[in-house]
């Protein structure tokens, strides 16, 4: 007989685990299912250990320019691939086992293997087809496994995978995904990225501090292309300065391999062709979801360009069946994974007040040096709703906390309903901005005017000033510019 439940969770992903709690916490019976790795994708491949390699490379940044800090370094501060590597494994797989931690402690039961929808409201698990990645963390033994199980709600929650190009696919040798590029056997000594979202700006960051030759090709006209254009083109010259190049609406053609080396075809908007040869190839051209084999199609789920189509509250067109996070569309982040899972299972428990996610007041953060953060509309997008619009700009260069702590190279931009004072987009770069942007999302969702923000006060001397004086600035009221 299957085992029953009131939620099953096809996932354990930061949207999969979260929700699990969620639904545990209402008092729902729950149950998560997972084929290889509790904490997906985020914690083990992207999110977390990416931060941990980051922390690594600006560590030794600051060694680097010890001097311009009055300090000197007896002997060159050298990184060891090694070692630095297994500090960011090291820091999944403590997380790793904290959501274990969290599944136990909130009576979540965990069904090891793959699961195939058979019916909408009914899955079996097979045999786990992908081996657990990191041997810190194998699978329990004596627990839940292979079977049929049924519940009245399933929440699909099964993330996304790398994009391929065809003709360009990885092979995990010389064409490398973020899974190699996270992990590497060697220091490459040259490097060619292709895409500069954030995966591939922050490895193209990474791995130009380890000291390796990177160039970043783009397909758009700016790197980081989802970002307000002013804010990007001040990235791209800060990333230069240190040594990056990047080439913008141009595309990879074609890809020769070598025995231990690459060589790209790089065509620009013009036709003309350039051969770039490197030890590697990242390809960081974008995620797709993973629909596949679950058994959607004999269901007639519908999806839509590789995403499984979901109403405001996780709904798909089947009814008892859900889905949440990148399976479900984007903007393929974690945090919108996660608030999208509370939605959809609030929603199932019936919680009063529960009310569809506004994508508009999602941040959005780019962990490469200097830092992008932002949340809300670009100039650009302002201009083209046909908003009458107020720009705010400050400099960190005036900042006296900035120029304390050597970072002086950044700025925050604003951007104001001239009408009615609504803060429509907030967008930064330079240091810790990824920590300053959600004072500005917390603004936004408070439906807080420039009034209000104005007669916030901020602590001195910190960074945050200079979210106010981007303010007073959008007003004709800066002070210390």
């Amino acid at each position: 007989m299957a085992q029953s439940y009131d939620v099953i969770i096809i996932g354990s992903g930061p949207g999969g685990y979260v929700t699990a709690i969620r639904a545990a916490q209402l008092g729902l019976k729950t149950a998560i299912v997972e084929r290889e790795h509790l904490g997906g994708i985020c914690l083990n491949w992207g999110c977390i250990p990416t931060k941990a390699l980051l922390r690594s490379a600006e560590i030794l940044d600051h060694a680097n320019h010890a001097k311009s800090f009055g300090l000197t370094l007896n002997g060159t501060m050298t990184a060891d691939v090694k070692d630095v590597v297994a500090r960011s494994r090291g820091v999944s797989a403590r997380l790793n086992g904290g959501v274990a931690f969290l599944m136990k402690k909130n009576k979540v039961d965990v069904i090891w293997g793959e699961a195939k929808l058979t019916k909408p409201n009914e899955i079996v698990v097979g045999k786990m087809t992908k081996p657990v990645v990191e041997p810190q963390n194998p699978v329990p033994k004596g627990v839940l496994g292979e079977g049929t199980y049924t519940a009245k709600h399933i929440i699909v929650a099964t993330g996304a995978r790398p994009r391929a190009l065809p003709g360009i696919e990885p092979d995990g040798k010389l064409i490398w995904t973020y899974f190699e590029a996270m992990k590497p056997d060697f220091m490459p000594k040259s490097l060619v990225v292709m895409g500069s979202g954030a995966i591939g700006i922050e490895f193209a960051s990474f791995y130009r501090s380890m000291g390796v030759d990177v160039t970043v090709v783009e397909l758009m006209p700016n790197i980081m292309p989802v970002e307000d254009v002013e804010i990007s083109t001040f990235a791209r010259k800060q990333l230069e300065k240190r040594g990056l190049k990047i080439i913008t609406e141009a595309k990879v053609s074609k890809v020769e391999k070598g025995a231990n080396s690459i060589t790209a075809h790089v065509e620009t908007k013009d036709g003309k062709v350039q051969q770039i040869t490197a030890d590697r190839l990242i390809s960081a051209v974008g995620v797709q979801g993973n629909i596949e084999n679950l058994g959607l199609e004999a269901l007639g789920v519908k999806t839509d360009r590789g995403c499984i189509v979901i109403d405001g509250y996780g709904k798909t067109n089947v009814p008892g069946l859900y889905a949440i996070g990148d399976v479900a569309g984007p903007p393929m982040l974690a945090h919108k994974a996660e608030h999208e899972g509370v939605i959809c299972v609030e929603k199932i428990a019936g919680v009063p007040g529960v009310h569809p996610m506004d994508k508009g007041k999602i941040p959005g953060c780019t962990y490469c040096n200097p830092q992008v953060a932002s949340v809300g509309l670009t100039e650009a997008k302002a201009k083209a709703e046909g908003r009458d619009i107020r720009v705010g700009r400050y400099s960190f260069g005036a900042n006296g906390k900035a120029i304390a702590l050597g970072e002086d190279q950044g700025m925050i931009k604003v951007i104001f309903d001239k009408k009615t004072g609504e803060l429509l987009g907030a967008h930064m770069v330079g240091a810790e901005v990824t920590e300053l942007i959600q004072g500005f999302v917390v603004a936004m969702n408070l439906e807080t005017t420039e009034e209000e923000l104005m007669h916030t006060i901020f602590p001195h001397p910190t960074l945050s000033e200079m979210m106010k004086e981007a303010v007073l600035d959008a007003y004709g009221k800066v002070l210390n510019a």
